[in-house]
C-alpha cells in the first residue's frame, strides 16, 4: 500500500520540460493573426514609399537568389543559366551582382564548374524538397552529394507533416542531423512552408524551433504550395529573429519565398526587415529574396526601360 501511495505522489509533478519545451517557452507565441495584419498595413503605409526608390532596388537585385527549380532543367539550361549571371557582370558592372544562384543537387556541379562571378553562391534545394517527405537517410545523403558538389549554401523544408502533428523534438532532430551535414561552412536555409503551418502562432514556433535546432536562415516557401510569402509570415519570422538575436546574440538571415512577383512586392519586405530587424540585417548576406521573376523587373526599373537580360 506504501509503495502504491509514493507512486502516485511521484505522479503529482508535472513531467520536467524537454529541451525543446524549455527553447519555446522563453518566446511568446502566443499572438494573434489580427495584431500581426494590423502592424503590417501600417509598416506599408507608413514606411513602405520612402524605401520606393532606386538605391533600395539596387540593393534588393544584390539580394536575389536567382533561381530555377523546373522539372524541364537540365544540364545544358542550368549552364546557360549560370552563364547568364557571368555575363550580366561584364554587361553591368556598375550593378552588384545576384546573391545566390539556386537549384537543384544533380546541378551543383555544373553551376560550380561555370561559375565565373565571385561572392555569388551556389544553393542547392535538399532534403527531398518541396515535400520533405523523405527518410532521413535520403535528406542526409542528398545533402551530402550537394555539398561534395559545390553548394555553398542548402535549403531544406522543415517536415511540415511533424510539426503539425505536434512532433517538435522529431522536427528539431531532423534539422539539427541535416545542418550537422553541411557543416559550419555551408548554410542552411529551413523553409517554414508558412502557407501551410498558417498562423501567426505556429509561424513563430517553427521559426524558434528552427533556430534553436541550428538554421542559419529561415525562409517563408517553396513557391510550389498554394500560398507562398506574405507580408505577415515575414513579419513574424523577423520578429522571432530578433528575439532569438536578444535571447542568445546568433544572428539568423531572412528569406523571403515564392510569389515576389514585382519590385513593390520586394520593397514590401524590404522595409520590413529594416522596421523589425534593422540596418545590420540589410545586407546581401542576412537578406536574400528567392525569386526567378524578379531580376528582370527589378533591372527593367533600375535602367529605365524594358530589360530582358535572364
Amino acid at each position: 500500500m506504501e509503495e502504491k501511495h509514493h507512486h502516485e505522489h511521484h505522479h503529482e509533478h508535472a513531467p520536467r520540460q524537454s529541451k525543446i519545451e524549455q527553447a519555446l517557452s522563453k518566446y511568446n507565441c502566443n499572438i494573434e493573426d489580427a495584431e500581426v495584419a494590423a502592424a503590417v498595413k501600417k509598416i506599408i503605409a507608413e514606411k513602405v514609399p520612402e524605401n520606393d526608390n532606386l538605391d533600395v532596388k539596387k540593393f534588393l537585385f544584390g539580394s536575389i537568389e536567382l533561381t530555377t527549380l523546373k522539372t524541364t532543367d537540365s544540364e545544358e539550361s542550368v549552364l546557360a543559366f549560370t552563364e547568364r549571371v557571368n555575363e550580366f557582370d561584364n554587361q553591368y558592372p556598375d550593378l552588384p551582382h545576384v546573391a545566390t544562384i539556386c537549384v537543384y543537387p544533380c546541378f551543383a556541379r555544373v553551376v560550380s564548374e561555370s561559375l565565373e562571378v565571385d561572392g555569388v553562391e551556389i544553393a542547392c534545394v535538399s532534403g527531398s524538397f518541396p515535400s520533405s517527405q523523405a527518410l532521413l537517410e535520403v535528406k542526409v545523403a542528398e545533402t551530402a552529394l550537394a555539398v561534395k558538389d559545390g553548394a555553398t549554401e542548402i535549403d531544406i523544408v522543415m517536415p511540415v507533416g511533424k510539426f503539425l502533428s505536434g512532433d517538435y523534438e522529431g522536427v528539431a532532430d531532423e534539422i539539427s542531423e541535416l545542418k550537422q551535414t553541411c557543416g559550419a561552412d555551408v548554410a542552411m536555409k529551413v523553409i517554414l512552408e508558412t502557407g501551410d503551418i498558417v498562423t501567426a502562432s505556429n509561424i513563430k514556433k517553427a521559426s524558434i524551433l528552427s533556430m534553436y535546432a541550428g538554421a542559419d536562415y529561415i525562409k517563408t516557401s517553396t513557391g510550389k504550395e498554394k500560398v507562398s510569402a506574405t507580408p505577415e509570415a515575414a513579419y513574424v519570422m523577423c520578429q522571432a529573429i530578433k528575439e532569438y538575436y536578444d535571447e542568445t546574440g546568433i544572428q539568423i538571415g531572412f528569406k523571403p519565398a515564392g510569389g515576389i512577383n514585382t519590385p513593390m512586392d520586394a520593397v514590401i519586405y524590404y522595409t520590413i526587415v529594416k522596421e523589425v530587424l534593422g540596418e545590420k540585417w540589410l545586407t546581401n548576406k542576412w537578406f536574400r529574396m528567392g525569386t526567378s521573376r524578379l531580376a528582370n523587373l527589378l533591372l527593367s526599373e533600375i535602367e529605365g526601360r524594358e530589360v530582358k537580360f535572364f
